[in-house]
């Protein structure tokens, strides 16, 4: 065992503002440098140097979205490290302001369009239900069927030999058919790609959700509440349907 990377990687986690950082991304979310720069209470120069050192230390990895750049724990591991301090910790830490991500728009947080695929807690609740049925799985920037795709979405109604919906605005061939895309609000994958087009065009035509006009929003029908409420079962819809306490605040 090497001490001086052990001493390393302690130190790292040790400085204040790192940990702050780090806590803040223990929840699974990815956050932007001026978001972690507002956790940790810090100026964007020092937060920029921080994540630096985290990302070189092997402690996050960087994320690129478009122009967007955010930050998440590189791996379980990390998280196991963290869980294991805060356990030893001999005082209690004082509570934590969340950062609040996304619109402040509830029915934008809820349910929205992000290109041509559902965003939001909705479309990050499917992408979890498909994937805790082996019918998706994400392996960093790209996703594939599982074997139980087809019962999967058939249970939806939804035919994996649909061809390309006709609202998707690339054909199949220019897109992989599946991958994931970090939500905005949420920082968790949804499912994007043609599959995800599929999915909303389907939610669209069986009038299980509906566009606001003038927005991205969606509302999500009587029907449609009776319909994707069992199929992602009771808990899962309660956190698409539950409003957010800290937006109240702002």
């Amino acid at each position: 065992m090497n001490t001086n990377e052990v001493a390393r990687v302690a130190a790292l986690v040790g400085e204040p503002a790192r940990t702050a950082m780090l806590l803040e991304l223990l929840d699974g979310r990815a956050l932007t440098a001026g978001e972690l720069a507002r956790a940790a209470r810090v100026q964007a120069p020092a937060a920029s140097r921080h994540l630096a050192l985290l990302v070189e230390g092997g402690l996050l990895q960087l994320e690129r979205q478009g122009r967007h750049r955010y930050h998440r724990l590189a791996s379980p591991a990390v998280a196991r490290v963290l869980e294991g301090i805060m356990q030893l910790a001999v005082r209690q830490a004082a509570p934590r302001r969340t950062v609040v991500t996304g619109p402040k728009e509830a029915a934008m947080r809820r349910a929205r369009s992000c290109y041509d695929h559902i965003a939001g807690r909705l479309g990050v609740a499917i992408a979890e239900r498909l994937q805790q049925d082996g019918a998706v799985t994400f392996d960093g920037e790209s996703g594939r069927l599982g074997d139980a795709a087809e019962a999967a979405l058939g249970a939806l109604g939804i035919a994996l030999d649909t061809t390309t919906p006709a609202h998707s605005k690339t054909p199949v061939r220019h897109r992989p058919f599946c991958r994931p895309c970090l939500d905005w609000s949420e920082r968790r994958p949804h499912i994007a790609g043609t599959l995800g087009a599929l999915i909303c065009v389907h939610c669209l035509e069986q009038r299980w959700l509906v566009r606001r006009a003038g927005g991205r929003a969606f509302d999500i029908t009587v029907p449609g509440e009776s319909a994707l409420r069992g199929w992602l079962g009771g808990a899962r819809w309660q956190r698409v349907m539950a409003g957010y306490q800290e937006l109240a605040a702002h």
